[in-house]
C-alpha cells in the first residue's frame, strides 16, 4: 500500500514542526537549561511524532477500506502491528 501524497500534507507539516521542536530541545540542552523545560519540549516532540504516525496508519487503513473489498480485505494483523509499533 502506497501513501497518497495529497493526504500526507498535514502529516508532513506536523513532522516538520516536530523537527523544529527537536532542534529547540538540542538548543536547550546545549544552553544547560532547566530539566523541566527540556523534558516538556521533548514530550511535545514525541507527541507530535506519535500523532503523525497514527495519521499515517489511519490513512493507510482508510485506503485499504476504500480501494479494497471493505473490512475483509484489511490485513488486521498488519494494521495492529503498525499501531503497536507506535505504542
Amino acid at each position: 500500500m502506497e501513501l497518497d501524497p495529497t493526504q500526507m500534507t498535514p502529516v508532513i507539516n506536523r513532522i516538520k514542526r516536530a523537527q523544529g521542536q527537536l532542534a529547540g530541545v538540542l538548543r536547550l540542552l546545549e544552553e544547560g537549561r532547566d530539566c523541566e523545560d527540556v523534558v516538556t519540549q521533548l514530550a511535545a516532540v514525541s507527541k507530535a511524532l506519535d500523532r503523525a504516525g497514527f495519521a499515517i496508519v489511519a490513512s493507510g487503513l482508510q485506503q485499504c477500506l476504500v480501494e479494497g473489498d471493505g473490512v475483509d480485505s484489511v490485513d488486521v494483523k498488519k494494521m495492529e502491528k503498525l499501531f503497536l509499533s507506535l505504542a
